[in-house]
């Protein structure tokens, strides 16, 4: 993993309602921090948390992640980990991932297909973190681990990962920008009796460029360059 991977992600401002996960792998990611928390009123004041706009830009970078949190006692520092797949489960992944057309535009789209991670666990990779794998430190005094502040922090996790599953899958180890580029590679140069690119090649290209012009956008760039 070559070059920087870290990601901030904007404060996400209040919201009001529950904010139920809609998509299965959020609800599954949701099931992990309630497995994780230490009772039911720590997950209601972390949800609550979660929605007040007091939890600010989190960081990501492959298995960590990191941002401030505020509530009526000051402000705090939260950070927590989720374990890396090894580099074998990262390239099994890649390869679940070029097996069937159209997976890499399903996750450019915002969707995790169920079948993906179902093929990827029929070959030892589990994608989808259980609740005694979400490690958690925080600079408050609370005794419960992980805190609320923390609870807070991976609920918003949730929401994030749900719009966008290079989320997950940058904390898992494969940040976008790797995956996009293994999947190239896997297309091979072209020999010297095949001077043009490959269908495939084509679709992975456009992919990178996809990925960059998103990232370009979210940061308030213009991508007409990319497109």
């Amino acid at each position: 993993m070559a070059g920087p991977t870290r990601v901030v992600h904007p404060r996400v401002p209040p919201r009001r309602g529950g904010g139920r996960a809609a998509s299965w792998w959020a609800r599954a990611w949701s099931r992990a921090v309630e497995e994780a928390a230490y009772d039911e009123a720590d997950l209601v004041a972390a949800r609550r948390l979660a929605r007040s706009g007091r939890v600010g830009g989190i960081i990501v970078d492959v298995g960590t992640f990191v941002a401030a949190v505020e509530d009526d006692g000051g402000l705090w520092t939260t950070s927590g980990t989720v374990p890396v797949l090894d580099e074998g489960a990262r390239e099994a992944f890649v390869e679940t991932v070029a097996a069937e057309a159209g997976r890499v535009a399903a996750l450019l789209a915002g969707d995790l297909p169920h079948a993906l991670v179902e093929q990827a666990e029929d070959v030892g990779v589990e994608l989808l973190p259980y609740g005694g794998e979400l490690g958690a430190t925080c600079t408050c005094e609370g005794w419960t681990d992980p805190c609320v502040h923390a609870l807070g922090v991976l609920t918003q996790l949730g929401w994030l990962l749900e719009a966008d599953p290079f989320v997950l899958l940058h904390l898992r180890g494969l940040p976008r920008e790797e995956l996009l580029a293994r999947l190239h590679a896997r297309s091979g140069p072209a020999s010297a009796d095949e001077p043009t690119a490959t269908d495939e090649d084509t679709a992975y290209d456009a992919a990178l460029r996809a990925a960059r012009a998103l990232d370009l956008l979210a940061q308030g760039h213009t991508v007409d360059h990319l497109l």
